[in-house]
């Protein structure tokens, strides 16, 4: 039975995992957070950690740090999340093991600790062997024998690539595990080979200036160094080197390294790369469909005043009517056009334009929309005979008239501010005191070398676990009827403008949003008018 340390914040990972891991015949202790975690790791002294690597308080990257500093061959494996590929790769430079991606499989789990278990093995031996390996040189024939025997019993048996030279950089020691990773047989190189040949052109002497230097390991040594090796056919292999110049009586005797391939490692950071893209473009295109659902209530509100322009003979109402519905349908042929953008890295279309103008469009399409639902609220009840309170919403604009022409973006501007005013509406209409009077207020203002809008309003307001989980990913509060996208792609367009979004909120008392916009210079996109 071997001893095992569980280290996860998630209480039914650690039930699940921890059932599955005892009935493998593992000893299995388990905490809920990082610092437990470091204090039965100090009692039990498991030889293998798992770790999820974010947790409250203390992460999954200082507990490895710690567990390292106290006990540096203990092996750790990081449990991380889809998106998690910079820490992923951060865990595996400071020596984890490995590491597997959520949700968890009893196969992934199960060849992490395999390899998790050989690492040991193999450090273990290699230990002994590089202990020795000094006085073997120095002991000539016998010296000899033993390396034969280490070889044999050893080295040979490794995972990783060993490769040791003389003094003269000849290569005499090279193990089965470099003869899978550079396709060489031993035979073919021991004694005959240098050590540059190896590696590409110029990489040896790169190593020994490293070796010369403090950066990895401290003088003479090498601790997870990356670069590559060249195998027999000419392909470029990339390492993890950890290495060391063997001294007699104060001259140098050899070096011995250990490869370990990345192929595998570096071939998982691409896949985490491509998910990593595909996500941003399944946002953008989610994104885009809260926008659109903004659209959709301009347009169903001015199809409603047109048709009852119609049905009433009220001939009055059919320009405001029609007014809408041209305005959303522009928006929309905007909305289809900016899909590609939207599906990478945009650059804003900055613009000299009014931010008031901006802010106007926003509250004539939001104010229009809840006229819209009020006369719909009111005749549907009218029609049915009953009585019922409708909860109204007042829009306020207060808007700096001083307010100068600046360069903006005035799509990406308007598409932030329609998110959260619809937001901001939405505060004011669900589960909410239908006796109270409700408003959402636009404001602009100027400052410093920036454009301020606030949205404002004395809707339900939020919680604190509320506010800490704003900006997740599919985070929402409205339900199925929100994507938790909206907020998502409107801090996406302030951070592209180089601006900053922030928010006050206290449970019903409502929210403040505010936004600001650095007053950009005009972009290069932006083409002279014709004429």
């Amino acid at each position: 039975m071997s001893k095992l340390l569980l280290i996860d914040d998630e209480e039914p990972i650690r039930k699940i995992l921890g059932l599955y891991l005892r009935s493998q015949g593992h000893e299995v202790h388990t905490a809920a957070d990082g610092q437990t975690g470091l204090v039965l790791f100090e009692q039990e002294r498991p030889p293998i950690v798992l770790t999820d690597i974010k947790m409250p308080g203390m992460d999954g990257i200082d507990v490895l740090k710690k567990i390292k500093e106290v006990s540096p061959e203990t092996e750790v494996i990081v449990i991380t999340g889809h998106g998690d590929m910079d820490l992923a790769v951060q865990s595996l430079q400071l020596d984890a093991s490995d590491f597997i991606t959520k949700p968890v499989g009893n196969m992934a789990i199960s060849v992490a600790l395999r390899r998790a278990r050989e690492r040991l093995e193999t450090r273990r031996l290699l230990k002994e062997y590089t202990n020795n390996l000094e006085l073997m040189v120095k002991e000539a024939t016998e010296e000899l024998r033993k390396v034969h025997d280490f070889q044999k019993n050893l080295i040979q048996n490794s995972i990783d690539g060993i490769i040791a030279a003389d003094k003269g950089e000849v290569i005499v020691v090279f193990n089965q595990g470099s003869e899978a990773l550079l396709g060489y047989a031993a035979d073919e190189v021991v004694g005959k080979m240098h050590m540059d040949s190896i590696y590409p052109p110029g990489v040896g002497e790169t190593i020994n200036e490293t070796l010369n230097a403090e950066t990895y390991g401290g003088k003479n040594r090498l601790v997870n160094y990356e670069n590559l090796l060249i195998s027999k056919m000419g392909e470029e292999i990339p390492v993890r080197i950890s290495g060391a110049r063997l001294f007699e009586d104060g001259a140098v005797a050899g070096i011995v390294c250990f490869f370990q391939d990345l192929r595998e490692v570096k071939r998982l950071q691409q896949e985490l790369i491509q998910s990593e893209r595909l996500s941003a473009i399944g946002q953008a295109v989610a994104g885009m469909a809260h926008y659109t659902k903004n659209i959709l209530n301009g347009l169903q509100g001015g199809v409603y005043i047109v048709n009852t322009s119609l049905k009433k003979n009220k001939p009055d109402l059919l320009p405001k009517g029609w007014a809408m519905v041209e305005k959303n349908v522009g928006r929309v042929s905007d909305l289809v056009m900016n899909m590609l953008v939207y599906s990478k890295e945009r650059e804003p279309d900055l613009v000299e334009c009014s931010p008031n103008d901006i802010a106007q469009e926003v509250y004539d399409i939001m104010y229009q929309t809840l006229e819209a639902k009020l006369v719909m609220s009111r005749d549907l009840m009218e029609k049915r005979g009953v009585q019922l309170k409708v909860t109204e919403v007042k829009l306020v604009k207060d808007f700096d008239l001083s307010l100068s022409e600046c360069h903006l973006d005035p799509s990406g501007v308007h598409r932030c501010l329609l998110n959260i005013v619809t937001n901001a509406i939405d505060a004011c209409t669900m589960k909410s005191d239908k006796g109270k009077d409700f408003s959402v207020v636009i404001r602009t203002r100027k400052e410093d070398d920036s454009i301020k809008f606030e949205i404002a309003d004395n809707g339900i307001g939020m919680t604190e676990e509320v506010q800490d989980k704003l900006f997740e990913r599919f985070f929402s509060t409205k339900g199925p009827k929100g994507t938790g996208l909206g907020l998502l792609v409107t801090r996406k367009i302030v951070d592209e403008h180089g601006g900053n979004i922030s928010f006050e909120s206290a449970p019903g008392k409502g929210t403040t949003f505010t936004i600001r916009f650095p007053c950009g210079k005009e972009s290069s996109n932006t083409k002279a008018p014709e004429g």
